[in-house]
């Protein structure tokens, strides 16, 4: 009688342990196939410059979540186990660089281990109509652009954000770091600025890519670089923002590294950023706004004058002829006799407004400002 009872015992817990086996495997999802890996297509990849920068078995994975989170799919099964750190490598660059997805959450899941993606949304209710209303506009912006070289196209990009979207500041208040915040809510943050000016750039054609760092102050930021023609430039959308309606700051548009890593310090932990050597279509030396001597930013400033324009933004290649033009021409006010040999139709009197960036060695120069 004994034995009948330990068999019967032992039965039951035979029963119970291939239960919980059962439920472990199919939870697990160990004796479960891994879906074919699957990759963008060469028009997708085109666009996006740090997936070509993965391995194959990365490329696999961001496709396996770039196709789910488009159908909005909370579980995502992935063509590769990958280990916690390299999924959240994948993942960080995928939220990032994809502008499109502004519906994801601002948190994500992972594991030691991580076969099946666990995808975070933000309220989805209303989504099929907010993807609908971001699309139009982002089709509607290149519809206005005018010419098609890329030069034109970033500043064109550039200046469209700054002149239609408000700087807010908060890591996540509603959409503020995302397109969708940007472009239809006109309020963003910098992360914001910078998924709006990728997608618009993606768009129109150009090569873009969001970089995160820190400020030579050691603040959170984010800002993009750009491809234009054969070499790559930083940009700072964020702060090319005045905040004052139909002025935009030049000094951060299509910079070197040079110049642009005095005060951004990007994080090379999820790709490396691309280098940026030139400064050929730096906003200063395209429009020959870059002065190497105090007499050579006189002459900019004469021949402003002389084609209509009373705004006038300089760039000195360093702090001595900045403090040379200061010396020469501000305090000692010869900038005005150069104001009235340029026939500029001030009236009786001329006004200036002088605003500096002696980090940048950049210097606005407003004629005739109340």
């Amino acid at each position: 009688m004994k034995s009948k009872k330990i068999a019967a015992l032992f039965t039951v817990l035979c029963a119970i342990l291939l239960v919980v086996a059962f439920k472990f495997v199919r939870d697990t999802g160990i004796l479960r196939g891994y879906p074919k890996a699957e990759y963008l297509t060469d028009e997708e990849a085109a666009c996006r410059p740090v997936y070509e920068q993965l391995k194959n078995n990365e490329k696999a994975i961001y496709t396996a979540l770039c196709r789910g989170i488009s159908e909005h799919r909370e579980s995502i099964p992935l063509p590769y186990e990958v280990n916690g750190d390299e999924y959240s490598k994948i993942y960080c660059i995928l939220e990032k660089q994809e502008g499109d997805f502004f519906f994801l959450d601002s948190v994500y899941y992972t594991a030691p281990k991580v076969r099946d993606a666990r995808v975070a949304y933000r309220d989805l209710s209303n989504i099929d109509a907010e993807k609908n209303e971001l699309r139009s506009k982002v089709r509607e912006i290149a519809e206005g652009a005018v010419y098609s070289d890329d030069y034109y196209l970033a500043k064109y990009i550039n200046d469209y954000i700054v002149n239609n979207c408000r700087y807010i500041t908060g890591e996540d208040v509603e959409y503020a770091s995302t397109a969708y915040g940007c472009l239809i809510e006109g309020e963003a943050n910098c992360e914001g600025y910078a998924k709006a000016f990728d997608l618009l750039a993606s768009e129109m054609g150009l090569q873009s890519v969001l970089i995160t760092g820190v400020t030579d102050t050691g603040e959170n930021h984010a800002w993009n670089q750009v491809k234009v023609g054969t070499d790559w430039y930083n940009i700072d959308v964020t702060w090319a923002d005045t905040d004052v309606i139909g002025e935009t700051r030049q000094m951060y548009f299509l910079c070197d590294d040079t110049t642009f890593e005095k005060t951004h310090i990007a994080d090379e932990e999820l790709f490396e950023p691309f280098q940026c050597g030139k400064a050929d279509n730096n906003y200063y030396v395209k429009n020959d706004l870059y002065a190497d001597s105090a007499g050579k930013a006189a002459e900019i400033i004469l021949r402003e004058l002389k084609n209509g324009n009373d705004v006038i933004e300089l760039r000195f290649t360093d702090e001595a002829a900045y403090n040379e033009f200061k010396n020469e021409y501000i305090r000692t006010e010869e900038v005005f006799e150069i104001a009235v040999d340029s026939g500029y139709p001030f009236g009786e009197q001329i006004n200036l407004s002088l605003k500096e960036n002696t980090q940048e060695h950049c210097m606005t120069l407003n004629f005739n400002a109340q």
